[in-house]
């Protein structure tokens, strides 16, 4: 699906992530496994610390305190939101959704909508389509998108595959229509044969919480989890990402006019270190266009990824701005989604823990 709108901007962007601060090697060693091999995967893959949330702290409240750090800096009231779009996997209730939940804390007007996106890494890029559209099409002047997850209580802290890769945060970010033309640009698309690579079997409708689906196994590479804990097949992700994202980003360079040499930044999802270096190189983007400290800082934060990673590499040239923006999000689902736009000037609120 590609869309192309215009009279819409980004104006201002912000992440609150998990307080609690976990180092790989240090959480490697207290386990029993080797340093030397703990450094070899730490370089591989880009593992180094991560922030995770504190006890009882939920996405819903990094949103929360995102969208209020936002709007103070932005100098907004609630009143003048038209709309909140909350993207999440990881919500408070199965009902009512996180966006109702914030609309109330926000105390924005009755008038605005409120909706939730079930969305996972790609998410941030499907919001974004979502109120943006809603800017340029839908009536709403100011649309305030917030998106995070808090994946690593998904995680069983013995699964050595899973469980280091994984921080927490959310973000919010302020779309705003303008009465300019410029144009942002978006490619949206979705594999749901491979729904299964990245599953939490149990939990839901289908396979609902028991004593048995906590029941613990151990897998043929030493990986402890149960039924109700995020798995993941590792190959066939990384095989999709390769597949799927640079041809998503090719188009929407495309519709955009642009070129790696023309763009300032391809802003990809923070899977992983090592990920992030294959995309950029197979998209033609050289290293210095192709940040990936967001993810040795933090951790792999889902749909909270992108707009933690434009802070936290461009967050001062954003201010100023404007830069030619790719960004791309890939995952669950399998789903994933690109965008292509000049972002900033804009409001900038630097990345802060929360709790």
């Amino acid at each position: 699906m590609l869309t192309s709108l215009t009279h819409v901007r980004i104006a201002g962007l912000a992440v609150s992530t998990g307080a609690l601060t976990r180092d790989f090697l240090a959480d490697g060693l207290a386990q029993g496994l080797g340093e030397a091999e703990l450094l070899k995967v730490a370089k591989a893959v880009g593992l180094s610390t991560r922030q995770v949330a504190g006890p009882g702290v939920t996405a819903l409240d990094l949103c929360a305190d995102a969208a209020h750090r936002l709007l103070r800096a932005a100098g907004l009231d609630a009143s003048s939101i038209d709309a909140l779009i909350f993207v999440t996997q990881t919500p408070d209730h199965g009902q009512p959704n996180n966006a109702s939940w914030l609309h109330g804390r926000l105390g924005l007007a009755k008038t605005a909508a409120a909706f939730e996106l079930s969305m996972g890494c790609s998410g941030w890029v499907y919001g974004l389509q979502q109120a943006s559209l809603l800017c340029a099409h839908g009536g709403a002047a100011r649309v305030l998108l917030c998106a995070g997850d808090t994946l690593s209580r998904l995680t069983h802290p013995g699964d050595r595959a899973l469980d280091p890769l994984f921080g927490d945060a959310g973000s919010a970010t302020l779309i705003e229509r303008t009465g300019t033309p410029a144009a942002c640009h978006f490619v949206l698309g979705a594999d749901g044969a491979g729904a299964d690579a990245i599953i939490v079997p149990a939990g839901g409708a289908r396979q609902p919480a028991s004593a048995t689906t906590r029941i613990e196994a151990v897998d043929a590479e030493g990986n402890r989890r149960h039924a109700e804990n995020l798995r993941m097949n590792g190959a066939e992700v990384f095989n999709f990402t390769l597949r799927e994202v640079p041809p998503a980003v090719s188009t929407v360079m495309r519709l955009a006019g642009w070129t790696p040499e023309t763009a300032d930044a391809l802003v990809l999802h923070q899977a992983n270190g090592f990920v992030v270096t294959s995309l950029g190189r197979k998209c033609g983007f050289p290293a210095e266009k192709t940040p990936l400290a967001a993810f040795e800082k933090y951790g792999n934060q889902s749909s909270a990824s992108i707009p933690c990673a434009l802070l936290d590499a461009l967050g001062g040239r954003l201010e100023a701005g404007p830069l030619k923006i790719i960004a791309c999000g890939f995952g669950v689902g399998l789903s994933w989604g690109a965008f292509a736009g000049e972002i900033g000037p804009l409001v900038v609120v630097p990345v802060k823990a929360y709790g």
